[in-house]
């Protein structure tokens, strides 16, 4: 299969463009390539299709960031409806009707697509490290298994509906006053769509479908971030009598971890470490996502600076790169000392230790506030 031209390519915009100049690229090439308005052009409707579905995505902002993001179109526990391009413009007709205007005869309803479906799932943030493929259960309307979609017992499909004659319609003559008054309504054995099931299947009435829990595959890939949606093809709910599925879209949220937070490509944790470290430096072991590394403390740390470790964060989702690992150090003085510890800490005052503190101490910052000293 041939890869899919670049979205911003294809309506012939920059990747800087205003979502008006979109929306005026989309215009001028829907009435372009629209079939009717090229039925001599067999490549028309497919032209026509991979422009809408580039509008589709970057006339939308929130699928825009998405795919200037990941470089793909946007997916990606309850379920419910997520809305859809051709859904809501109702196919080729209505979206050059919406955009230009156009009067068109109305069609016979057509087999509905299959809803959209959204699903929320919670992954660990050594998850988000690595990526992972996830199996999720969910609820839907899936075809029915005993007629295979079609509604039918024997498989037989659909006839001709005999109260429209295939029509989706039926016409009604009344006698008035005023002359004969002639009304055409959607006939209400088909409901318009021209044709029934001859011999409904009994495990799904004759609808082609029916509500079932299904287990679905999710690729999470590495480096996503909260609130993410992918999107799974064909994995919503079935459509009327065989016509298309919808998309699944299952939206990602990290689970808060214990020891680091996130901020971006990067992870935070506190680690404590020696009064006799931070006075005279050396290593400390610090933990990360994936492992045990070393880290060395400068001497002279004090409480609270944090310590930077690259290629121990997070990776980019396009380019795969990690953040850093900052470390913010707390120091641990002792709660109990042995004699000799004592007295060397005390020999340590004694020769001066307290004086090079650099920093006032609470009590003379006290004495020069109420001094009136700056």
């Amino acid at each position: 299969m041939a890869p899919k031209r670049d979205y911003y390519e294809t309506l012939g915009v920059g990747r800087s463009a205003a979502q008006d100049e979109i929306k005026r690229a989309f215009r001028k090439l829907a009435r372009r390539y629209h079939p009717d308005v090229n039925p001599e052009d067999p490549q028309a409707e497919d032209r026509f299709k991979e422009v809408a579905e580039a509008y589709e995505v970057l006339g939308d902002p929130e699928r825009r960031e998405y795919y200037d993001l990941y470089g793909q179109a946007p997916g990606s526990a309850g379920v419910s409806p997520a809305p859809d391009f051709w859904d809501e413009f109702g196919g080729f007709g209505s979206v050059f009707d919406a955009f230009f205007g156009t009067q068109r005869s109305a069609a016979r309803p057509r087999a509905r697509r299959g809803s959209d479906l959204r699903y929320d799932l919670e992954i660990a943030l050594e998850e988000v490290l690595t990526g992972a493929d996830k199996v999720i259960r969910a609820e839907r309307v899936q075809a029915c298994e005993d007629c295979g979609g079609t509604g039918s017992r024997s498989g037989g499909g659909e006839r001709t509906c005999a109260t429209c004659g295939g029509a989706g319609e039926t016409q009604q003559v009344a006698a008035t006053p005023f002359g004969r008054l002639s009304t055409i309504a959607t006939c209400r054995t088909c409901r318009g769509r021209g044709s029934v099931v001859a011999d409904p299947c009994p495990h799904c009435r004759g609808a082609g479908r029916r509500a079932g829990e299904a287990q679905i595959a999710v690729q999470i890939p590495a480096g996503i971030e909260e609130g993410t949606s992918i999107r799974v093809d064909g994995a919503g709910e079935a459509g009327e009598r065989g016509a298309p599925p919808g998309d699944l879209y299952v939206f990602v949220h990290v689970r808060p971890h214990e020891l680091f937070e996130r901020h971006g490509r990067d992870l935070y944790c506190e680690a404590p470490i020696p009064f006799t470290t931070a006075a005279l430096g050396g290593a400390v072991q610090i933990p990360a996502l994936d492992g045990v590394e070393g880290l060395s403390v400068p001497a002279g740390t004090q409480t609270g600076e944090v310590l930077s470790i690259p290629a121990l964060g997070l990776p980019d989702p396009r380019t795969g790169v990690r953040g850093s690992l900052r470390v913010r150090l707390r120091v641990v003085t002792p709660r109990q000392l042995t004699k000799k510890q004592r007295e060397l800490l005390e020999e340590f005052a004694h020769e001066g230790g307290d004086e090079i503190v650099e920093e006032k101490g609470w009590f003379a910052r006290l004495k020069d506030a109420l001094s009136g000293e700056e």
